[in-house]
């Protein structure tokens, strides 16, 4: 099931300061609208978090599940974000009792994302230099390995805090559940690809979770 089409000026509409993509600059890039509607969607939730506004944030955070379940892989980590994302919103909200069936879920779904992660394309170079273009023609190989180990290392990171989360809940313990979306948001809107590109999502997938 795909996500209902969003108009040309709600497409336009960055949710992000300095970003306004048009639906054919999305199609050209190989994106559907689901992928961009979704990375907008969580950035809304984690901006009203930063406002104190948990209702809204966490209508937000289940529009934004609703979008990568019916979307998206089930081995898209933007799935498992989007499921930690919501169960620390329910919790923040007073029902806890969903956190950590969906952490767990979450965890899951990160750990089995390496066929999905397999299948990102290495971004383009947009180097004016003709010379790193020419080298990274000829070492292709190379230099997608390099990526593919990045991309490890992302998900690696979202798996351990995942992870430490689950432990956490496992004993008994609350875990602390005070992420400071402000920093999170600024750090996105920082480290985002200009692109839209496929080590975009993953990385969305990382900067936008939650725990």
């Amino acid at each position: 099931m795909s996500a209902v089409p969003i108009s040309e000026p709600e497409a336009s509409k960055a949710a992000d300061p300095g970003e306004d993509w048009s639906i054919q600059e999305i199609l050209n890039a190989g994106w559907q609208e689901a992928d961009l509607d979704w990375e907008r969607t969580t950035v809304l939730a984690l901006d009203a978090l930063g406002r104190d506004d948990i209702a809204g944030a966490k209508d937000e955070f289940g529009k934004a599940l609703r979008l990568a379940r019916e979307n998206f892989e089930p081995i898209d980590p933007r799935l498992g974000t989007s499921l930690a994302n919501y169960g620390v919103a329910l919790a923040l909200a007073g029902d806890g009792n969903d956190l950590q069936p969906l952490v767990q879920n979450a965890l899951q779904t990160w750990r089995a994302s390496p066929p999905w992660i397999a299948k990102l394309t290495a971004p383009r170079s947009a180097r004016s230099s003709m010379f790193h273009l020419r080298m990274e023609a000829l070492h292709r190989e190379t230099y997608r390995a390099r990526w593919r180990q990045r991309w490890q290392e992302i998900a690696e990171e979202a798996i351990a805090r995942l992870q430490a989360v689950t432990d956490t809940l496992g004993s008994g313990d609350s875990p602390d559940l005070d992420a400071p979306a402000g920093t999170m948001l600024a750090t996105w809107r920082r480290e985002r690809p200009a692109m839209l590109n496929d080590t975009r999502k993953l990385l969305a997938a990382r900067l936008l979770l939650l725990v």
